[in-house]
């Protein structure tokens, strides 16, 4: 009888087992589907349209995006809310391992509304928590966004400082519409979990404002930039021969923005960049680069550009890479043409600036150069609110701590 006792305990401790190890792989599987790395951009037009990124854990899952206006009381099953369906990949993530890549976007919203949506695939748990997002309003006189640059982490402490950087950059402009990042973005583009804590630290932002990246050196290596390209849904209308997301362009309010990649295919772009410039017809235009021409030192493999700057009158271009901060006085055909103090009168010059580093990796501040009007090094993290309205962009620079430490206004 105690024999049959005693096996029956042991049959009974083999089945709690069993069920566990079953609960276990059921979690794992649970959380393979779980969207995660959630970023929103622009791809069509801001006013009408949104697009999503998210990897999970699942191919085979679907790519599926839910949404709602704000102010709708509805429930996720209600046939009233929009469901759009996207497209699933994998990207190699190294040791044999691959993760999914989910990208769609929604089309046919209103402008100026605010909506609240979900990402996932589809099944029941598979969803990401919801998050709310905002289009452009037509007739927009006014707006404001975030300028940062060199997030480039290793470690998640490493991302902490981004992160801080992000909430004091929100903080001190809460109407922001969007973010514009200048490049390298982690310090490893083959470290996935680099990329993972990049987007943990500043989900809150990313997934509701759209986050507009530039592709520095950190991002495409030897002409490679599949990690960086899988986790943004970018607009395809970039230059011949270059990697979708890495060279594009895209309108809001009354500004032309032109994102620029310094790594590759720089003669392709000089003639996409005439191109793109000549058929704007936005008074205001604003370009992005990692590798400027003219930032903590020059770089000399863009100097075309730089005529094309001149040409079409571009007011502002935004930097990285220096991991320093600088700003030229306004320039035109390499010369200095205003006194850096004074608003920038009618599109006389174009300014150049760097916003120093928005993650932990600091260089020493270098030689000033004839452009340089304000070039230092504080070893602190900092961002760029930069506000549009009417005939009037001013640009104002700030530290982690809240510090304003740069100002400067364009006149048109």
């Amino acid at each position: 009888m105690k024999l049959r006792k005693d096996l029956m305990v042991v049959l009974a401790c083999c089945a709690l087992l069993l069920a566990g190890a079953a609960a276990v792989e059921w979690l794992k599987a649970d959380k393979s589907q779980k969207p995660i790395a959630i970023v929103t951009t622009f791809k069509g037009d801001p006013m009408t349209s949104r697009a999503f990124t998210w990897h999970s854990g699942s191919r085979q899952a679907a790519s599926v995006v839910q949404l709602m206006k704000e102010d709708a009381s509805l429930g996720w099953d209600d046939e009233r809310v929009m469901t759009f369906t996207g497209t699933s990949s994998s990207v190699d993530i190294g040791g044999g391992a691959t993760q999914a890549v989910h990208k769609a976007e929604a089309a046919g919203l209103e402008p100026g509304t605010a909506y609240r949506y979900r990402v996932g695939s589809g099944e029941a748990k598979g969803w990401s928590d919801a998050a709310v997002f905002e289009t452009e309003p037509e007739k927009l006189d006014s707006f404001s966004f975030i300028n940062v640059t060199d997030s480039q982490g290793v470690t998640e402490q490493d991302f902490d400082l981004w992160g801080n950087t992000l909430n004091k950059a929100f903080a001190t402009f809460p109407s922001a519409a969007f973010i514009v990042h200048n490049g390298d973005l982690t310090e490893d583009p083959e470290d996935e979990q680099a990329w993972t804590s990049l987007f943990a630290k500043a989900s809150k932002w990313v997934s509701q404002f759209p986050f507009m990246p530039v592709t520095g050196n950190h991002d495409e290596v030897d002409g490679q930039a599949e990690r960086f390209i899988s986790h943004f849904n970018l607009p395809d209308n970039g230059a011949e021969g270059s990697a979708q997301g890495t060279t594009y362009s895209f309108d809001y309010g009354s500004v032309h923005f032109v994102i620029l990649n310094s790594e590759s295919n720089i003669k392709e772009q000089t003639k996409w960049l005439s191109s793109d410039l000549e058929n704007t017809d936005k008074p205001w235009k604003v370009v992005a680069v990692h590798q400027g021409p003219y930032g903590g030192n020059t770089y000399k493999k863009v100097k075309d550009w730089t005529k094309l700057f001149d040409k079409f009158k571009v007011d502002l271009v935004l930097q990285g890479h220096n991991h320093e901060y600088s700003r030229s006085y306004p320039l035109r055909d390499g010369q200095i043409v205003g006194d850096g103090e004074s608003e920038v009168q009618n599109r006389e010059g174009t300014v150049y600036v760097v916003t120093n580093t928005s993650g932990q990796k600091f260089n020493e501040k270098k030689e000033d150069q004839f452009y340089h009007k304000v070039h230092f090094q504080n070893g602190k993290q900092m961002f760029a609110g930069i506000t549009v309205s009417g005939d009037s962009l001013t640009y104002q620079a700030y530290d982690a701590d809240g510090q304003k430490l740069d100002e400067f206004v364009l006149k048109h």
